[in-house]
């Protein structure tokens, strides 16, 4: 193991349901004290539902922060106590009226741990069935199953944004 940060204490700044921001009292490995801000998030979990046919289901949403459209997969916050593939199904959803009947965990990643401890999960669903409308009505325009092999290039343009 190599050198680490210390933290020696951290206060709340500001606090939401969904934004915590805290003050940390950190110690630098070269032995520099100093005040470091993070963002405390909750954990996000991601399904990416894939058909028979190597179809994706895809959201196409607006983004207000960024003001940019684009497809995206179907995510949700894992609440307390839950588990992020159970987080990752009631996304799915919730968001599409679709419900995974298999998850299998792809991809774990700490996106921008500098600064934030968000978590982020993204599970594949192999097998799943409608079960009706979205119950949440402000997450997506639309919804579409995109081939799997045209998944790359609508990255590369910026049509698909990843978590």
């Amino acid at each position: 193991m190599g050198k680490q940060w210390t933290v020696h204490g951290e206060r709340a700044l500001h606090d939401t349901p969904w934004v915590r921001l805290r003050s940390l009292d950190v110690e630098q490995p070269d032995g520099t004290r100093t005040d470091y801000h993070v963002v405390r998030l909750r954990d996000i979990a991601v399904t990416t539902a894939v058909d028979d046919q190597q179809h994706v289901l895809m959201m196409w949403r607006h983004r207000f922060v960024t003001d940019t459209w684009a497809w995206e997969l179907p995510m949700g916050l894992v609440a307390d106590g839950e588990s992020p593939a159970d987080a990752a199904a009631r996304g799915l959803e919730e968001g599409t009226g679709w419900r995974p009947e298999t998850m299998r965990e792809l991809i774990y990643a700490q996106p921008a741990a500098g600064i934030t401890d968000s978590q982020h999960f993204v599970f594949r669903a192999d097998k799943a069935r409608r079960i009706g409308e979205p119950t949440e009505r402000n997450e997506s325009d639309r919804l579409e199953w995109i081939p799997l092999a045209d998944i790359p290039a609508m990255i590369a343009r910026r049509e698909i944004i990843i978590i």
